[in-house]
């Protein structure tokens, strides 16, 4: 049997896989992550951030449904102990302290701008005696 004789025999997939191959052979990864990044832009300025919220959220309940919650509680232990691993146990320390740092700068930020607020608002008149009728 010649190759003419298979014409056909490829399914959609077996040929798109080929085709992915070629492309990264000739164009390298990088390639494939510009355009993935290009594209993704592209979608989160026509369809905005909550796109990616709304898919985000089908997604993680289709697995929960599929997998359990307990899926997530050992994929999560698995990528703390590589973080753990990878980073050392300090690392957790240094990231707790600067989100810390962060939250307390922004609840200031959120104290100033209220009391700026709150300053530059017309201050309301204080009630008087009522006027007699009569």
């Amino acid at each position: 049997m010649t190759d003419k004789d298979n014409k056909g025999s490829m399914t959609v997939a077996e040929a798109g896989r080929k085709g992915g191959e070629t492309v990264r052979n000739e164009r390298g990864r990088e390639f494939y992550e510009t355009i993935g990044r290009k594209g993704g832009a592209t979608v989160k300025a026509e369809r905005g951030r909550a796109f990616y919220e709304e898919i985000g959220r089908k997604g993680g309940e289709t697995v929960k449904a599929e997998r359990g919650a307990k899926f997530y509680e050992e994929i999560g232990k698995k990528g703390g102990d590589r973080v753990k691993a990878t980073r050392g146990p300090n690392f957790y320390e240094e990231i707790g302290r600067k989100g810390g740092q962060k939250v307390k700068k922004l609840i200031e930020e959120g104290k100033r701008a209220a009391r700026d607020a709150a300053a530059a608002a017309p201050a309301a008149p204080t009630p008087g005696p009522e006027p007699s009728k009569g």
